[in-house]
């Protein structure tokens, strides 16, 4: 691990020491070992880096709440080990941290293969609910469902070794570190940023991924320039797992014809160079073939800086304490009377309020609770209890302030609100079946 004070990624290195660097990056829940398929053939050509997400995999427990961040570890990691340039290839949350990569630090990267991954991975309210569901209950729960979401059913059935592989690696990863990565995945969204990946670039997915599948796949190769699109039928979430000589063959032949020379120091410019001609992805032995196809870019948007609005700062927080959902409803059925209130609470209550430094946001939850009570606001008191669990209060310490509040607003308010928080509590920590 590195001394300094942002923390390096746990490694390996596999292959001979002069070829050029081809990073794979690992999604959540997995270790570096996802790739274990993929490194006898790559390591022909190249020095393969795997690492692992904190906390996963027996890596080091420093948890990071934002894609940015990671990839800020990632290069910390590679600074210490000489490597400035080179390839990269991520799946799902590895594949996030590869366009942030290629967004922030274009001159680090010569190529790009973009694995089950999307510019915005479902909704925020989504990953904000799987951490109340890690806080509450541990990973057990997220782990005996992986393999419904990373696999195949017909996979999932006739590989049973692999099945349960999965359910340990994710069971024995960090929940703290698991909960940071969900957040990180929560506020990534990169949509309006894609015409701005100037790599080439490969974006690959399993025809049978049900979390982030061909249509988000096609939503990054319409807004990456020049990206190209290889669908791997008989696969879902975990391609490299389910398909590893189909993904091999893809990742090599991209690889090997679509790496951008580098930057030079000297002259201040780039060689350019003719598009390489696109290669028929032939079919792989026992395996069915990939489908490549092209789909047109995106027209780039243009934005027009400006001053910050506290109502922007309001509207982000809004939806990170609340959720996508709730506010959607509360936008949706403001008119002409009601409008300018909910602009009114966007801009002060949670912009000018939520947003100040001064208290953290499980503090500014149970202030909030503890005047709800005091109110009898009941039904906010039941949304702003699903705040406090995604502001990282657990059920036990919003117990705690409601019998707080119990000696000092009344014992029938406390009532009133133990019954409300817990049936919230209920319904946001029960794991789906």
């Amino acid at each position: 691990m590195s001394e300094t004070k942002t923390p390096a990624l746990q490694y390996r290195f596999d292959g001979p020491e002069d070829a050029p660097v081809l990073i794979l990056g690992p999604s959540l829940g997995t270790t570096w070992h996802m790739w274990d398929r993929q490194v006898p053939e790559l390591t022909q050509q190249w020095r393969v880096f795997r690492f692992d997400l904190p906390g996963h995999g027996g890596a080091p427990a420093y948890p990071a709440g934002s894609v940015a961040e990671l990839a800020e570890r990632l290069l910390v990691t590679l600074d210490g080990l000489g490597v400035q340039r080179f390839g990269y290839a991520g799946c799902a949350l590895g594949g996030a941290l590869g366009i942030e990569l290629a967004l922030r630090h274009p001159e680090r990267i010569a190529s790009l293969a973009l694995i089950a991954a999307s510019p915005r991975f479902g909704t925020a309210d989504e990953f904000r609910q799987r951490g109340v569901i890690v806080r509450t209950n541990g990973l057990d729960p997220i782990a005996r469902t992986s393999p419904d979401r990373w696999f195949t059913n017909g996979f999932a059935a006739a590989q049973p070794a692999i099945t349960e592989w999965a359910v340990q690696m994710v069971r024995t990863t960090d929940p703290g570190c698991y909960i940071a990565a969900c957040e990180a995945l929560a506020s990534f969204d990169v949509r309006a940023q894609l015409a701005g990946v100037a790599v080439p670039t490969l974006v690959l997915v399993g025809s049978d991924d049900q979390v982030t599948g061909p249509a988000e796949a096609r939503t990054l190769v319409a807004g990456i320039p020049d990206a190209r699109l290889a669908v791997v039928p008989g696969a879902s979430h975990l391609v490299p797992v389910e398909q590893p000589a189909a993904v091999t063959d893809l990742l090599v032949r991209h690889f090997s014809t679509a790496w951008q020379p580098a930057f030079d120091s000297t002259t201040g410019q780039m060689a350019i160079v003719a598009a390489p001609v696109k290669p028929v992805l032939a079919p792989v032995p026992s395996q069915p073939a990939p489908i490549a196809e092209i789909a047109p870019a995106a027209v780039p948007q243009q934005t027009t800086p400006g001053r910050a609005d506290p109502y922007d700062a309001g509207i982000k927080v809004r939806r990170e304490v609340l959720g996508d959902a709730h506010v959607d409803r509360a936008l949706a059925q403001a008119d002409d009377f009601s409008g300018d209130f909910q602009e009114l609470i966007t801009r002060y209550a949670w912009g000018e309020i939520w947003g100040r430094p001064g208290l953290d946001r499980r503090a500014r939850s149970c202030v909030t609770l503890t005047a709800l009570v005091a109110g009898g606001h009941l039904d906010e008191l039941a949304f702003h209890t699903r705040a406090a669990l995604r502001n990282g209060l657990t059920p036990g310490e919003i117990k705690e302030v409601l019998l707080q509040a119990a000696v000092y607003c009344g014992v029938p308010a406390a009532n009133s609100a133990f019954k409300v928080a817990q049936k919230v509590i209920r319904e946001e920590t029960t794991p789906e079946e």
